[in-house]
């Protein structure tokens, strides 16, 4: 598969290929989009995808801290 689809000439994408939803927050834990604007990514003018991509950050504390793996370990 190649990656042509992300290097078209349009407000790019922020999807970094770690398509995880998050069971609390409903939001992709890799581009932290929501399912209904991942869908309608596609479709959305490129006045909406800066709306949106100018959310994102702001969604992180969404995702809380991790329980497991290194992190998890070195908190004890």
């Amino acid at each position: 598969m190649t990656d042509e689809v992300w290097k078209r000439a349009e407000v790019e994408s922020p999807c970094v290929k770690i398509c995880v939803v998050h069971p609390e927050a409903k939001i992709c834990v890799g581009c932290r989009r929501t399912l209904a604007e991942i869908g309608a990514w596609s479709a959305m003018t490129p006045e909406a995808r800066r709306a949106v991509m100018a959310e994102l950050p702001g969604r992180a504390a969404l995702l809380g801290r991790r329980r497991g793996g290194r992190a998890g370990r070195l908190a004890d």
